[in-house]
């Protein structure tokens, strides 16, 4: 499908205006000097009127307009303590007149006599903050399950007093939000051709998948012939690549458009989260430093340096052909450099 044909489609459901679009693409000259590759880098943390953008900000211009369609007063999401998710859904909610109500799964267990990074924010914004603590030998996905209880529980108080309530899923990841990458990619699109390039990989790191499924369905439905590396920070389940390609042909039936994705059409690359989320590795802490001494440009430990640190192990390998086109999506994050030590790493 055309690029104008792929917008027209986007315009025909619910979206609210919460960035500034295009973000800036443009080429890493040092490293790509340094590292044999033509690296360009996609700015998606410049996403949003707030600071603190990043990949959700995207997502949540379809799921607020959802919400604000659907005519609810309350919005409530889910994750863990410095959840960039939770922290930009409470500022989208919060500037289009809707009460946040967030439920965040402790990692680490945050101090409250010294607030840090998201957390924080998700306070000076406002919100109702509820901290799911981990219990002795349960794993931050069952804490996290109990999360979605307590909040279904919320929901249903509320309701029952003549609210009405808007549910987004951990990372926006649901056909609606997902729709936000569906965009970013006929962003990315757009953005080449104007520059005469033909981008040969894209990197970037995934969680809960919505920004991954919406740039496979993106590129399907444009009919790119681009190899998308998704670059996990979590340990997945088993059938993670399974319910993605369900998900992006959900966002594309959501547009109105036709399912084309399947599991083939993803490359997940589970070796470098380890030794978990919200835990720093050493490979995130290099992508990091090399980052920021080079380019003067930050990532973080969560997720933009272990998805960074894959596209450099996939050019030191001769994965990445040198030569190659290469573009890096940064989804934001930054703030993670003010939270916990726990979280932040040594990288200094």
């Amino acid at each position: 499908m055309k690029l104008e044909a792929v917008k027209k489609l986007l315009e025909g459901v619910p979206k609210v205006s919460l960035g500034f679009f295009p973000t800036p693409l443009y080429r890493l000259e040092k490293l790509s000097k340094e590292l044999g590759v033509n690296l360009y880098i996609k700015r998606d943390d410049f996403s949003g009127k707030n600071l603190f953008g990043g990949n959700k900000t995207r997502k949540l211009e379809f799921l607020i307009g959802k919400a604000l369609q659907d005519g609810c007063d309350y919005v409530f999401t889910y994750g863990a303590t410095q959840s960039n998710h939770a922290m930009q859904t409470i500022w989208t909610a919060v500037s289009h007149g809707l009460k946040p109500v967030v439920y965040l799964a402790a990692v680490v267990e945050p101090d409250e006599e010294d607030m840090r990074s998201n957390l924080l924010l998700d306070h000076i914004y406002g919100a109702e903050v509820h901290v799911v603590s981990m219990q002795e030998g349960e794993s931050f996905f069952q804490a996290e399950e109990r999360s979605f209880q307590m909040g279904a529980e919320h929901v249903a108080r509320l309701e029952r007093e003549g609210h009405k309530c808007y549910n987004i899923p951990v990372g926006g990841a649901d056909a609606t939000g997902s729709a936000g990458y569906i965009s970013g990619m006929a962003e990315i699109c757009g953005q080449a051709q104007e520059m005469g390039l033909t981008f040969d990989y894209l990197y970037h790191a995934s969680g809960s998948g919505g920004t991954m499924a919406g740039l496979v369905a993106g590129k399907k439905l444009l009919g790119l012939d681009l190899e998308i590396h998704s670059i996990t920070v979590a340990d997945v389940d088993a059938d993670y690549v399974s319910t993605k390609t369900q998900l992006a042909n959900e966002v594309l039936a959501y547009i109105g458009a036709d399912p084309l994705v399947t599991e083939a059409d993803f490359m997940v690359d589970e070796g470098f989260y380890l030794p978990g989320y919200e835990q720093p590795s050493a490979g995130g802490t290099e992508a990091i430093q090399l980052m920021a001494r080079r380019e003067g440009l930050l990532l973080d430990p969560v997720y933009t340096g272990k998805g960074f640190a894959g596209l450099l192990s996939d050019v030191r390998t001769g994965k990445i052909k040198p030569g190659s086109n290469v573009l890096f999506l940064h989804t934001g994050g930054a703030t993670a450099l003010f939270a916990e030590k726990e979280i932040l790493g040594q990288l200094f």
